[in-house]
């Protein structure tokens, strides 16, 4: 039976067979049984590679131990606000660090990091996650955006429809309209500086043809 660790873009936990190439960890999620309990347990929303130094991955859900989850991709993982590990993806993270120093001036490090990531990704109000209108044209590849409750990936003059498994159907992406953001607007901009990370930014079928 699938356990319930698969991310999607709008931060759920969701139960599926198909596995994803980024790894992440929002903290301990699950009780004692492997139930999942919450959506998140601190501010530190990370995501890491599947293989690092040798170290394996499994059991998983063990008690008192963070949540393993896995997500798509990294555009799914910044869709979700989860920003790169400074362990095993430190090539990421200290460019991460560097554009960060761009956008925010005065914040440095990684509390700084996640503070600011978690209020572009919590409600904190509701504890739902936040969504933020842009111009639909103006979004750089690698993006996620609403439409029709579903999301869908910002690619070229495409959108894609996104499932645990891989991108699934395609529209045009229209031209002068506005768009409801789930990616946050701070990983909006790190997208729109030109990432290309360790871990694969986009599932092989969002390519495919």
């Amino acid at each position: 039976m699938a356990l319930q660790n698969r991310g999607s873009p709008l931060g759920e936990l969701i139960a599926d067979p198909a596995r994803g190439l980024v790894y992440g960890n929002r903290g301990c999620l699950h009780d004692d049984a492997g139930r999942i309990r919450r959506r998140y347990n601190g501010r530190r929303w990370i995501a890491c590679r599947l293989e690092f130094r040798g170290r394996r991955r499994r059991p998983l859900l063990q008690p008192g131990r963070y949540t393993e989850l896995f997500f798509l991709d990294e555009a799914t993982a910044f869709a979700a606000g989860h920003r790169p590990c400074a362990e095993c993806r430190r090539e990421d993270y200290d460019r991460l660090l560097a554009i960060w120093g761009e956008l925010h001036r005065g914040q440095f490090g990684a509390d700084a990091i996640d503070a600011q990531l978690h209020g572009e990704r919590v409600a904190p109000d509701t504890r739902a996650q936040r969504r933020h209108e842009a111009a639909l044209d103006d979004l750089p590849d690698g993006t996620f955006v609403l439409r029709n409750e579903a999301p869908f990936l910002v690619l070229g003059g495409e959108l894609l429809r996104w499932t645990p498994a891989g991108y699934a159907g395609r529209a045009p992406r229209p031209a002068r309209e506005r768009a409801l953001v789930i990616t946050p607007p701070s990983l909006v901009a790190v997208l729109r500086s030109g990432w290309h990370p360790l871990v694969p930014l986009l599932h092989p079928s969002a390519l495919a043809r």
